[in-house]
């Protein structure tokens, strides 16, 4: 007989966004004449049922929901309709910091936590050796958690909920905060409490993990559950999702590529960052750009080991003797992981007159590790041995690296390994 541990029924979450605090206030207090807001569904009639001891990854793109359905699962949220039941203890990670006081230490925390949770002082104490030999964060348990890094952090507050002995496990992606060693010691925990019948629930980008631990997937897409299955068809979709934007697909199919009839820019076909820091002297302007998949089609998203290009188009409003493109990658921590110039590789450094129009092309092998990362791009030169800023577009719009396999650091080596047994 099937126990289920996780059943949602038709659950749906509507959110009111108001243009102004002032109009939120008035509809708040019943004073508003009209409706002043819009409504925004972030879930839409999800169904699904988890079994005890399953351990179900749900994955998608940003902004589909998954973090969402976890916080109205664990009673963070409620939903706006549907019905959720939950059959057993639970214990949840999900935003780093959520229910820590960042005033009280790590120890004052831990009793925190496990007080919210339905602990005694004194079951807690009996845990404590437990949870900070797993959390290996050593004296800084003493500290206020407002000194602890990211990785300190989430150390103590997983460490935590997975020694209060819960019966469902809920994470939501931060591990990805943890170093590679954690993340690892992480993983070997939930394959204990796979073999303890325990039912885990939890969000990843990292498909590989996706593939590896669970036992079904479930993808949303814009609030919507698009399938559930095993967690290969739920990858194999998701990145059908990805690099087909499905959401683009009522668009005419052609508007979609580089090649063909050069109507409209290419970065009308990226999403772009709003708040993109911009400056130079304009002699020399980036006035398009793109990155394209190995299929020719514009798209923030690659897959990790295809080859890509990034296009620039750059017009000259004044003469520049020795124009210098460039183009980096930088993590969502701000840190450079990668990029090239013209100068570096010997390239295109002729000197171009006003009016000119020059098109660059960067074509590469996509080997930075699965995540998200940020496109700069840049125009220099120099004049009299002097370096001039002609225009410079920094963080202008993410880029999405999805992968079946991350190795440790930034970049995959390829590495080619074989095991052999000395007879």
């Amino acid at each position: 007989m099937r126990k289920i541990a996780i059943k949602v029924t038709e659950v749906s979450k509507i959110y009111k966004l108001y243009d102004t605090p002032a109009a939120r206030l008035k509809d708040a207090l019943g004073f508003a004449r009209k409706q002043n807001y819009r409504e925004h569904a972030a879930l839409h009639d999800i169904t699904l049922e988890i079994e005890k001891g399953e351990t179900v990854g749900i994955i998608g793109t940003n902004g589909s929901g998954k973090s969402t359905l976890l916080k109205i699962i664990t009673g963070v949220i409620r939903q706006s309709k549907g019905e959720v039941e939950v059959d057993g203890r639970i214990s949840a990670l999900l935003e780093l910091g959520a229910g820590f006081n960042m005033e009280y230490t790590g120890i004052e925390n831990v009793y925190l936590q496990g007080n919210m949770m339905g602990f005694t002082k004194q079951e807690i104490a009996g845990k404590m050796e437990s949870i900070l030999e797993f959390a290996d964060i050593g004296d800084f348990v003493h500290q206020p958690v407002k000194t602890y890094s990211s990785g300190m952090f989430v150390r103590l507050a997983f460490a935590v909920a997975i020694n209060i002995e819960p019966e469902v496990l809920i994470v939501d992606e931060a591990l990805s905060v943890g170093d590679v060693f954690f993340q690892a010691k992480c993983y070997r925990k939930f394959e204990e409490f796979k073999k303890q019948g325990k039912t885990i629930l939890f969000v990843s980008h990292d498909l590989s993990s996706i593939t590896k631990y669970c036992d079904r997937a479930i993808l949303l897409n814009k609030g919507i559950k698009v399938m559930e299955g095993t967690p290969k068809e739920a990858v194999d979709r998701y990145k059908m999702a990805l690099v087909e934007q499905e959401e683009a697909n009522c668009r005419e199919n052609a508007s979609l590529w580089v090649s063909g009839a050069d109507s409209g820019k290419w970065r009308e076909r990226l999403a772009l960052n709003p708040d993109t820091l911009e400056y130079g002297d304009k002699k020399a302007e980036i006035v398009d750009f793109a990155i394209i998949d190995k299929t020719g089609k514009v798209t923030n998203i690659i897959e990790k080991g295809d080859l890509f290009t990034i296009k620039m188009k750059v017009q000259f409003a004044e003469d520049v003797a020795e124009p210098v493109f460039a183009f980096t990658f930088k993590n969502l921590m701000g840190i450079e992981i990668t990029g090239t110039n013209t100068m570096l590789e010997k390239q295109g450094m002729e000197p171009r007159k006003a009016g000119d129009v020059q098109s660059i092309t960067f074509t590469q092998r996509m080997i930075l590790q699965g995540g998200e990362y940020l496109l700069s791009l840049g125009c220099t030169g120099y004049e009299h041995e002097t370096f001039q800023v002609h225009h410079r577009l920094y963080d202008v719009c993410g880029l999405t690296v999805i992968s079946e396999k991350n190795t440790v650091g930034f970049f995959d080596m390829e590495s080619s390994v074989s095991v052999e047994s000395d007879e």
